[in-house]
């Protein structure tokens, strides 16, 4: 078993390494001149079972190609066998025509990488499960929920508090975390007028003095979940911290965190964003690298993940 990190998050795979208590492969991935990206193995890999561990986040298009080339440099280099680990899965929302003659960005990426060379895929939350589908090959999705769930509960007093989903597709994972925890749930319905904005409509349940835990999988712009806990906060909400698995944070998105109601936004660092939160006070990173380590570790051992989360 061997571990290859990629540029999107050597912060992450370096946490992977140390719980599994490997090196990472000797490599050489650098673009050249005019932006073209080079990678090279440094050492033997051959009859190896390799994991290349890459988010596909900004610069989405470099990190996927760069990935790609990874793969397809293993494979050539004779690796017994290889598996994609990414974080998080890049173009998961575009995964189906919402309106006539568009790509399915999502169906193509997974094409590419079962095409590059890779046989199997291990991924954390994704935005759509029937992504999973999308492969020929196996994929194992990881849950970041127990992750939350112990960290809220080591923090927080349970016999107040409400998990409420920022929007009804997210009902299915608020119901989990809510189960965990033996709380009730609340629901947050909401008009989006346009893409990349908003509109917070109304909370389906009771969130009068009480702690709201928010959870969705991805926050990018910031603007839903904003809105969302200013809606708590008329509704009486008590306090109001924020669980997302990838923080995307584009734009001006962590500012408008910074000056929002919620008490405290805790994302995972599938995405490396320890520059870009590093003067928000009321941003907290949790590491998800123990989790994946563990499943890596089940992976290569041949025995089941699925216990992880039982």
């Amino acid at each position: 078993m061997k571990l290859l990190t990629g540029n999107s998050n050597k912060n992450l795979s370096q946490k992977i390494s140390k719980y599994l208590k490997t090196k990472l492969v000797n490599s050489n991935i650098r673009k050249f001149a005019d932006g073209e990206i080079y990678v090279e193995i440094n050492e033997n890999i051959r009859g190896n079972n390799i994991f290349i561990i890459q988010s596909i986040s900004s610069p989405a298009n470099d990190n996927l190609l760069e990935m790609l080339l990874c793969i397809d440099a293993l494979k050539r280099s004779s690796a017994k066998n290889i598996t994609a680990v990414i974080p998080y899965f890049g173009y998961a929302r575009q995964d189906r025509k919402v309106v006539p003659r568009t790509s399915i960005s999502a169906k193509l990426v997974s094409n590419l990488i079962t095409k590059a060379g890779a046989d199997r895929v291990v991924t954390v939350d994704l935005h759509s499960g029937q992504i999973q589908g999308f492969f020929d090959i196996p994929v194992d999705n990881l849950f970041a929920t127990p992750i939350f769930y112990r960290h809220i509960k080591k923090r927080l007093k349970l016999n107040n508090l409400v998990c409420v989903s920022p929007d009804v597709g997210g009902v299915a994972r608020t119901r989990g975390l809510s189960k965990l925890l033996n709380v009730s749930l609340a629901i947050i319905d909401k008009r989006r007028p346009a893409p990349g904005k908003s509109e917070v409509m109304n909370v389906i349940g009771n969130v009068k003095n009480k702690v709201c835990i928010m959870v969705d999988d991805i926050v990018d712009s910031g603007g839903t979940i904003v809105n969302a806990a200013k809606m708590l906060k008329e509704k009486g909400a008590k306090e109001i911290h924020v669980y997302v698995t990838h923080g995307v944070l584009s734009g001006e998105a962590v500012n408008k965190i910074k000056k929002s109601p919620i008490k405290n936004f805790v994302i995972t660092d599938t995405i490396d964003n320890s520059r870009k939160i590093k003067n928000a006070k009321n941003i907290q990173i949790l590491s998800i690298s123990n989790l994946l380590g563990e499943a890596l570790k089940r992976i290569s051992n041949s025995t089941s993940v699925s216990d992880l989360f039982k």
